[in-house]
């Protein structure tokens, strides 16, 4: 009898928010020369103003954030992929066509996209809060803070503004290193 495969897509969504921890301070400068009214720094100038005008720690601010869209975005990305293609391929002894694991690559790619956008336009806000004249300032205190704050004061539907752009980004980004597994 050969011992079943279980799908440890879990794993994946962990890995996401170890590399997040990593790449978090690129992903602030990114957002702050992305904000620039005018190109007057390049990431190195960026990374030495910030780091010179809220200290060493404020290269991660929004974290919470972007642990939050990774959680939310990676493990329904993988959660939809490896259950999905457990289901399809239980009673096969052959792994699905590669045509199946794109177009399922894709689907977890675009609900992914969908779910994080929440996490990703908070943490925007987040990371670009510093930027802003003090009385502008949203001052949220984590990610779920955030959260709560932009449902009780902008409404629903400001939560997901935005998705379009995750949703077209996740769904082709997904389908590569998903479809292959």
């Amino acid at each position: 009898m050969a011992e079943r495969r279980v799908s440890r897509w879990y794993f994946g969504g962990l890995a996401s928010c170890g590399a997040a921890c990593c790449t978090h301070p690129l992903d602030l400068l990114k957002v702050h020369l992305q904000t620039q009214q005018e190109v007057t720094k390049r990431m190195t100038g960026m990374a030495i103003t910030v780091i010179k005008n809220d200290g060493f720690l404020a290269l991660y601010n929004g974290l919470s954030a972007s642990l939050f869209r990774q959680i939310t975005y990676s493990l329904t990305r993988f959660a939809i992929y490896e259950t999905v293609r457990d289901h399809l391929s239980q009673d096969s002894k052959v792994p699905l066509p590669f045509y199946q694991k794109v177009l399922l690559g894709a689907f977890g790619g675009f609900t992914g996209g969908f779910v994080g956008t929440p996490g990703d336009m908070v943490n925007v806000r987040m990371q670009n809060d510093v930027k802003l004249p003090a009385h502008l300032r949203r001052n949220y205190a984590h990610a779920l803070d955030g959260m709560y704050r932009v449902l009780r004061e902008e409404g629903f539907r400001k939560l997901f503004s935005g998705g379009h752009h995750g949703i077209q980004q996740g769904s082709p980004c997904n389908c590569g290193p998903v479809g292959l597994l």
